[in-house]
């Protein structure tokens, strides 16, 4: 039966599940929430059946016990720029079609009928058979922010085979040519980029973003690290972005959490400072590369404790390397200094940031990285010395934590000394 014949046959009100969860049920894949869209009704019909209105632009409806959105059928026409500037138009004589025609990828065009049969107007279930990320129509340029979409599927479904049709990246590079993506607010940039950073393979959210030249749009002080060669004795990949993306993907293989993720994402941007009279090597990269860290997270508006850990992790991720060589001045200072006296867990995500650092390396994949343990023992060498005795011997004040700090480094010179003698 095709779609036209099942349009044809609508009764007034009827629902459809659509999008992510269909295309997930044919994948096999999770299933977390689940969107409705309803042909033939009007926004006085759902609210006489007990729906609540929240949308602003167009009604969108939640169900009143499932609490799950129903959206009228609507069609959109572009009238400005960014993924804002469009009209929206909805009418109980809005097809099903057309309300599909809408959307992104063909993969996320298929709808489901209360019978259960699918209606895919669009050719989803093929490109889903197929592996390809492949856009609805031309209508895909409309909206900018459809290229971190593509980019984000394609990360997330990249371990089963998915890659972006060269057509569809065909429309993403000529919205980066258009300046579009220059139109994207940073709160929905921010948000798009922190879900991808989440999913299974999120260096290949990077790697399509630059295949297609949003990259140097959206993130240009990381899209210049592909092409900065580093030593080889240190890194057998070479080339700067490269590593970076191989430490991104060992965070993630590493289950690290969002925020590490984004701290290894911007670890080097120093090194694209770098004069290239002093390539490969990257003097002082670390230092340079917080001014940059700090206009990324500005750019994006990233949220405060990713900044905290991304510029921690900039900064002292080569202390993080030579942990065991530290002197007890130069290691506290650095505990200090990311957090770790005021909060004990500020140092896990820190130290799991740096192994990831150090294992996004050809060959260095599943090396070791005792410094993790080495650093967490030297956290509690030192919180392990209190104000307790130098107020029991009458110190005050500031004499107190004078005090503190020297037998602090000299604890962890003790430290250093025994782990060297075995």
């Amino acid at each position: 039966m095709t779609a036209n014949t099942w349009l044809d046959k609508l009764a007034p009100m009827q629902t459809y599940l659509v999008g992510g969860a269909v295309r997930d049920e044919l994948l096999n894949y999770p299933v977390h929430e689940r969107d409705w869209v309803v042909v033939g009704g009007t926004p006085q019909a759902m609210l006489d059946q007990g729906y609540t209105q929240v949308g602003k632009d167009f009604p969108v409806f939640l169900h009143p016990e499932t609490k799950e959105e129903y959206a009228l059928a609507r069609t959109e026409r572009k009238s400005g720029h960014g993924y804002t500037g469009f009209e929206v138009h909805y009418a109980p004589n809005v097809t099903l079609e057309e309300d599909l025609a809408r959307r992104d990828l063909t993969i996320n065009a298929i709808a489901r009928a209360p019978s259960g049969e699918l209606i895919d107007p669009y050719g989803g279930q093929r490109d889903i058979e197929d592996r390809v990320l492949r856009h609805v129509s031309s209508a895909f340029i409309e909206d900018p922010l459809r290229v971190l979409r593509a980019a984000r599927f394609a990360a997330r479904y990249h371990h089963l085979g998915f890659a972006v049709a060269p057509e569809t990246i065909a429309l993403m590079l000529q919205i980066s040519r258009d300046g579009e993506l220059g139109y994207l607010p940073p709160e929905r940039l921010w948000q798009e980029m922190q879900r991808a950073l989440g999913e299974r393979n999120p260096d290949v959210f990077i790697h399509v973003l630059r295949s297609c030249g949003a990259l140097a749009a959206l993130l240009p002080e990381l899209d210049v690290l592909f092409g900065v060669p580093q030593s080889a004795e240190h890194h057998p990949e070479i080339d700067t972005g490269i590593h970076t993306l191989m430490a991104l993907q060992r965070a993630a293989d590493l289950d690290a959490g969002n925020d590490v993720r984004f701290a290894v994402l911007v670890h080097d941007l120093g090194k694209g400072t770098s004069p290239r009279a002093e390539w490969p090597r990257h003097i002082e990269h670390e230092v340079r590369g917080v001014a940059l860290v700090d206009g990324v997270c500005d750019r994006l508006k990233v949220p405060n404790h990713y900044r905290s850990l991304a510029l921690s992790v900039c900064r002292y991720h080569l202390h993080a390397h030579r942990g065991m060589e530290l002197r007890g001045k130069t290691l506290l200072n650095m505990l200090e200094s990311i957090g770790a006296l005021r909060q004990a867990d500020n140092l896990t995500p820190f130290l799991l940031a740096c192994q990831a650092d150090s294992q996004g390396r050809k060959g260095y994949e599943t090396r070791p990285y005792p410094q993790a343990d080495y650093l967490q023992g030297a956290l509690a060498v030192i919180k392990a010395i209190t104000a307790a005795p130098f107020k029991a011997e009458g110190l005050e004040g500031r004499a107190i934590g004078d005090a503190m700090r020297v037998a602090r480094i000299r604890a962890l010179d003790d430290y250093r000394e025994a782990y060297r003698s075995g």
